[in-house]
């Protein structure tokens, strides 16, 4: 068995978030795929053995588990030794950038995303102020961008993956990232990484049965 099981879906930009940093420091891992889809994370027997929470990823290291991908990620830094910080004002910037993420980044085009492209709700109020609101947040990112490379500076960092972990599900969101010049050029950057790949060949479950 792998040292690292990711129980995750290829669906899932926070499982991403993890699947490729364990991808890029050449971790001993393989994914496990969870029928999000058809209810599993709901299951008494997931909740109860897995994550009490009913979400994914779940990382299992040699039978020790952790859930959150924050913190899963925070726990992968102390392991290899990359992506995290060397200065104390690094460790608060890559912690503002990963809760920025979670707030107004992932934790809104999440959301909008699975209800455009997995949900097929079509249009609506949700979608149309979960949109607004992540337009705004890409702005943000499209700014900060324009100087610097990376989230925290010249290198990568877990703030970095939390941040891109939907904008590879490439026009699945509805959103043209075109119009953010300075983002794209980012995720370029991200992707020129020795071990970049994209979700749908990092994770199993893509695509779905009534996608083909």
């Amino acid at each position: 068995m792998a040292d690292y099981v990711l129980h995750c879906m290829a669906q899932s930009g926070h499982s991403y978030k993890v699947a490729l940093m364990l991808e890029l420091c050449g971790a001993d891992w393989t994914p496990r795929w969870v029928d999000f889809f058809n209810g599993e994370t709901r299951t008494e027997e997931f909740r109860s053995t897995l994550n009490e929470m009913g979400e994914v990823p779940v990382l299992d290291h040699r039978g020790k588990l952790l859930t959150q991908s924050a913190v899963i990620m925070d726990y992968l830094v102390e392991k290899f030794g990359r992506f995290g910080w060397d200065t104390d004002e690094e460790r608060r910037e890559v912690l503002r950038w990963t809760i920025f993420d979670n707030q107004k980044v992932s934790g809104l085009i999440g959301p909008l995303r699975f209800m455009r492209t997995l949900a097929k709700t079509g249009e609506t109020d949700v979608t149309k102020f979960l949109d607004g609101r992540a337009r705004g947040a890409l702005a943000i990112m499209d700014k900060h961008f324009a100087g610097t490379e990376f989230a925290i500076g010249a290198k990568p960092t877990t703030a970095d993956f939390s941040l891109c972990s939907y904008l590879f599900y490439d026009g699945e969101l509805g959103i043209d990232l075109a119009a953010y010049p300075n983002v794209v050029a980012w995720l370029d950057r991200i992707k020129a990484l020795p071990g970049w790949k994209h979700p749908y060949d990092l994770m199993p479950g893509h695509p779905l049965p009534d996608s083909n």
